[in-house]
Protein backbone atom coordinates (compact mmCIF):
# COMPACT_ATOMS: atom_id res chain seq x y z
CA UNK A 1 0.00 0.00 0.00
CA UNK A 2 1.33 3.22 -1.23
CA UNK A 3 2.00 5.86 1.68
CA UNK A 4 -0.12 8.92 1.39
CA UNK A 5 2.65 11.24 3.06
CA UNK A 6 5.97 11.12 1.36
CA UNK A 7 9.40 12.06 3.43
CA UNK A 8 10.91 15.07 1.51
CA UNK A 9 13.34 16.83 3.79
CA UNK A 10 15.09 17.33 6.87
CA UNK A 11 15.01 20.32 8.90
CA UNK A 12 18.90 20.78 9.91
CA UNK A 13 19.27 24.71 11.56
CA UNK A 14 17.62 27.92 11.85
CA UNK A 15 18.34 30.72 9.08
CA UNK A 16 18.24 34.20 10.18
CA UNK A 17 16.05 35.93 12.76
CA UNK A 18 12.94 35.58 11.75
CA UNK A 19 12.56 31.84 12.21
CA UNK A 20 13.18 30.22 8.87
CA UNK A 21 14.92 26.85 8.62
CA UNK A 22 17.44 25.30 6.63
CA UNK A 23 16.36 21.97 4.96
CA UNK A 24 18.08 18.92 3.61
CA UNK A 25 16.12 18.61 0.34
CA UNK A 26 15.36 14.58 -0.14
CA UNK A 27 13.85 15.10 -3.73
CA UNK A 28 15.46 14.86 -7.26
CA UNK A 29 16.58 18.87 -6.60
CA UNK A 30 15.66 21.09 -4.11
CA UNK A 31 13.74 23.15 -6.42
CA UNK A 32 11.12 20.66 -6.37
CA UNK A 33 10.68 21.41 -2.71
CA UNK A 34 10.15 24.83 -3.62
CA UNK A 35 6.89 23.96 -5.07
CA UNK A 36 4.63 23.29 -1.97
CA UNK A 37 2.36 25.55 -0.03
CA UNK A 38 2.00 23.17 3.07
CA UNK A 39 4.24 20.48 4.47
CA UNK A 40 4.23 18.10 6.87
CA UNK A 41 5.69 16.92 10.69
CA UNK A 42 5.03 13.94 12.54
CA UNK A 43 4.31 11.34 9.73
CA UNK A 44 1.77 14.02 7.90
CA UNK A 45 -0.34 14.82 10.96
CA UNK A 46 0.73 18.42 11.52
CA UNK A 47 0.47 20.69 8.58
CA UNK A 48 2.51 23.84 7.80
CA UNK A 49 1.62 26.00 5.69
CA UNK A 50 4.93 27.25 3.51
CA UNK A 51 5.13 31.02 3.12
CA UNK A 52 8.40 31.54 1.28
CA UNK A 53 10.65 28.77 -0.16
CA UNK A 54 14.18 29.18 -1.56
CA UNK A 55 17.03 27.28 -2.69
CA UNK A 56 20.28 28.37 -1.31
CA UNK A 57 23.56 26.34 -2.75
CA UNK A 58 21.73 22.61 -2.16
CA UNK A 59 19.22 23.51 0.61
CA UNK A 60 16.08 24.67 0.83
CA UNK A 61 15.05 27.83 2.82
CA UNK A 62 11.64 27.76 4.27
CA UNK A 63 9.75 30.50 6.05
CA UNK A 64 6.52 28.03 7.57
CA UNK A 65 3.59 30.19 9.14
CA UNK A 66 3.73 30.56 12.89
CA UNK A 67 7.64 30.09 12.78
CA UNK A 68 8.80 33.18 13.75
CA UNK A 69 11.28 33.18 15.98
CA UNK A 70 14.69 31.77 15.87
CA UNK A 71 13.85 29.31 19.50
CA UNK A 72 10.39 28.23 16.86
CA UNK A 73 12.59 27.36 14.44
CA UNK A 74 15.49 25.62 16.32
CA UNK A 75 12.37 23.13 17.99
CA UNK A 76 12.25 21.98 14.06
CA UNK A 77 15.68 21.13 13.98
CA UNK A 78 15.88 17.54 13.06
CA UNK A 79 12.67 17.24 12.54
CA UNK A 80 11.36 15.11 9.06
CA UNK A 81 9.29 16.64 6.82
CA UNK A 82 6.56 15.11 4.59
CA UNK A 83 4.76 16.26 1.68
CA UNK A 84 1.10 14.81 0.78
CA UNK A 85 1.60 12.49 -2.53
CA UNK A 86 -1.48 14.01 -3.62
CA UNK A 87 0.36 17.43 -4.10
CA UNK A 88 2.85 16.54 -6.53
CA UNK A 89 2.70 14.98 -10.10
CA UNK A 90 5.13 12.82 -11.35
CA UNK A 91 5.88 12.33 -15.27
CA UNK A 92 5.51 9.46 -17.39
CA UNK A 93 7.67 6.06 -15.64
CA UNK A 94 8.69 8.27 -12.80
CA UNK A 95 8.42 6.84 -9.11
CA UNK A 96 8.53 8.01 -5.36
CA UNK A 97 12.18 6.21 -4.00
CA UNK A 98 9.72 5.33 -1.43
CA UNK A 99 7.61 3.72 -3.65
CA UNK A 100 9.93 1.25 -4.73
CA UNK A 101 11.85 0.31 -1.66
CA UNK A 102 10.90 -2.76 -0.28
CA UNK A 103 9.83 -4.21 -3.81
CA UNK A 104 10.87 -8.01 -5.00
CA UNK A 105 12.96 -8.14 -8.40
CA UNK A 106 12.74 -10.76 -10.48
CA UNK A 107 14.20 -11.59 -14.02
CA UNK A 108 11.85 -10.79 -16.69
CA UNK A 109 12.65 -13.89 -18.96
CA UNK A 110 12.48 -16.23 -16.33
CA UNK A 111 10.67 -14.38 -13.24
CA UNK A 112 13.20 -15.84 -10.91
CA UNK A 113 12.84 -13.93 -8.03
CA UNK A 114 16.66 -11.84 -7.35
CA UNK A 115 15.67 -10.43 -3.70
CA UNK A 116 14.74 -7.52 -2.51
CA UNK A 117 15.08 -3.64 -3.55
CA UNK A 118 16.36 -1.99 -0.34
CA UNK A 119 18.00 1.23 -1.12
CA UNK A 120 18.55 3.71 -4.32
CA UNK A 121 21.68 5.87 -5.42
CA UNK A 122 22.05 8.98 -7.20
CA UNK A 123 25.01 9.14 -9.13
CA UNK A 124 23.92 11.78 -11.34
CA UNK A 125 23.55 9.78 -14.50
CA UNK A 126 21.07 7.40 -13.49
CA UNK A 127 19.91 5.90 -10.10
CA UNK A 128 21.55 3.09 -9.30
CA UNK A 129 19.02 -0.20 -7.10
CA UNK A 130 20.73 -1.75 -4.09
CA UNK A 131 19.17 -5.25 -4.62
CA UNK A 132 19.49 -8.11 -1.72
CA UNK A 133 19.62 -11.23 -2.77
CA UNK A 134 18.11 -14.07 -0.13
CA UNK A 135 21.83 -14.83 0.86
CA UNK A 136 22.60 -11.21 2.13
CA UNK A 137 24.26 -9.94 -0.43
CA UNK A 138 23.59 -6.78 -2.62
CA UNK A 139 24.39 -6.19 -6.00
CA UNK A 140 24.09 -2.94 -7.83
CA UNK A 141 21.97 -2.48 -10.67
CA UNK A 142 21.70 0.42 -12.82
CA UNK A 143 18.21 1.91 -13.66
CA UNK A 144 18.54 2.28 -17.09
CA UNK A 145 16.02 0.70 -20.03
CA UNK A 146 18.34 -1.54 -21.06
CA UNK A 147 18.27 -2.94 -17.38
CA UNK A 148 14.95 -2.53 -15.72
CA UNK A 149 11.97 -3.33 -18.08
CA UNK A 150 8.68 -3.47 -15.96
CA UNK A 151 7.98 -1.38 -12.65
CA UNK A 152 4.63 -2.67 -10.87
CA UNK A 153 3.98 -0.24 -7.76
CA UNK A 154 0.72 -1.82 -7.07
CA UNK A 155 2.45 -5.87 -7.31
CA UNK A 156 5.50 -4.23 -5.57
CA UNK A 157 7.57 -5.83 -8.66
CA UNK A 158 10.48 -4.87 -10.76
CA UNK A 159 11.47 -7.13 -13.40
CA UNK A 160 14.83 -6.80 -14.75
CA UNK A 161 17.25 -7.98 -17.15
CA UNK A 162 20.83 -7.57 -16.10
CA UNK A 163 23.78 -7.08 -18.27
CA UNK A 164 26.14 -9.92 -18.26
CA UNK A 165 28.52 -9.85 -15.89
CA UNK A 166 26.22 -7.67 -13.96
CA UNK A 167 25.83 -9.78 -10.26
CA UNK A 168 29.28 -10.52 -8.81
CA UNK A 169 28.12 -13.28 -6.92
CA UNK A 170 26.71 -16.67 -8.68
CA UNK A 171 22.86 -16.07 -8.95
CA UNK A 172 22.02 -19.71 -10.05
CA UNK A 173 21.45 -20.75 -6.32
Amino acid sequence: MRKKYLECGRVVSVHGLRGDVRVQPWCDSPEDLTGFATLYLEKGEVPMTVEKARVQKNMVLLKLRGVDTPEAAQALRGKVLYLDREDDTLEEGQHYVQDLLGMTVADADTGRVYGVLRDVSRTGANDVYHVEFPDGAVELVPAIPQVVVRIDIEAGRMEIRPLEGLFDHDTTV
